[in-house]
């Protein structure tokens, strides 16, 4: 329930993007972004835009549903591709890779925002994440001088979520998604190769019911995470025999089960749980000698 407090915070938002000429929203589809693109619909109409960048480390599905929920605020939409494989520095997958990833993606808004005659791009950057470990992507929104509504006006994760309720949009409980670089480990290089298994892999899962899950590619050991509530599930060993039999087709050479659950940031530096060779986080459960065929 959108409390007085949200309502203010929204208003403001709306008040301080209306008096701009026009925005562009980077817009992933994701809860925050779908927040900023519909008060920015709200305030400006057709002089609000949401674009979505297309590259390897978007999957095709969450490109899907950018479109859907674009459809579903009633605000333009455009799609512009670049890839991130073409900086060295991004490859090489140090802990800027984020940094890397989000100043190439910003400034291809800032050309569409260009082509469009649009001076402010926004991004869905909200009072909460500043304090969340590791962000080296917030460096630069701030260098390329990014407007972040939802940080300016002080409107936190669980406020976002309210107001996404109250718009109606179907987002509104949608686990965060990083991009899918994000599933491999500092210092192994991103390639074309480990982003799609991953992928293919993640896709697996969601069509197996799992809703809160990572599978990490350990240069070939997939490490899968699921949330604490569904470690159940994933235990069973037909689930086991089942992941697998799927995931060693996809190119994984190992296939494991992080007993500690699903958590953010547990493959970069700063992270919620960052890796640590001392302190082993996987287990391979399926490899005890569970049946394989019934």
């Amino acid at each position: 329930m959108t409390t007085a407090t949200t309502t203010a915070k929204a208003d403001g938002v709306r008040d301080a993007l209306a008096e701009r000429s026009g925005v562009l929203v980077a817009f992933s589809g994701g809860v925050d972004s779908s927040v900023v693109a519909a008060l920015a619909h709200d305030a400006l109409g057709d002089d609000a835009v949401a674009c979505t960048a297309k590259s390897e480390t978007l999957p095709d599905a969450e490109l899907d549903e950018a479109r859907r929920v674009a459809s579903e605020i009633g605000i333009r939409h455009e799609v512009v591709e670049f890839s991130e494989l073409d900086n060295p520095d991004f490859v090489q997958n140090d802990g800027d890779r984020c940094y890397h990833c989000r100043t190439m993606r910003l400034g291809r808004m800032y050309d569409v925002a260009r082509d469009l005659g649009i001076e402010t791009v926004c991004d869905g950057t909200n009072a909460s994440d500043p304090g969340e470990g590791h962000r080296p992507g917030l460096r630069a929104v701030e260098e390329l001088e990014v407007f972040s509504p939802l940080l300016t006006h002080d409107i936190t994760k669980a406020e976002v979520r309210d107001l996404a309720e109250s718009y109606g949009l179907s987002v509104a409980d949608k686990p965060a998604m990083a991009c899918l670089s994000s599933r491999i480990p500092t210092g192994i290089e991103v390639t074309e190769e480990r982003l799609t298994r991953v992928e293919r892999a993640e896709s697996l899962l969601r069509e197996w019911g799992f809703s809160q899950f990572r599978v990490r590619d350990h240069d070939g050991l997939a490490r899968v995470e699921v949330g604490v509530d569904e470690l159940e599930r994933a235990l069973d060993p037909e689930f086991a025999r089942a992941a697998h039999e799927h995931l060693s087709e996809i190119g994984f050479d190992h296939v494991t089960l992080d007993l500690a659950g699903y958590r953010t940031g547990s493959v970069s530096p700063g992270g919620d749980e960052a890796d640590d060779p001392d302190e082993p986080l996987v287990e391979d459960v399926f490899e005890r000698g569970y049946p394989l065929d019934e």
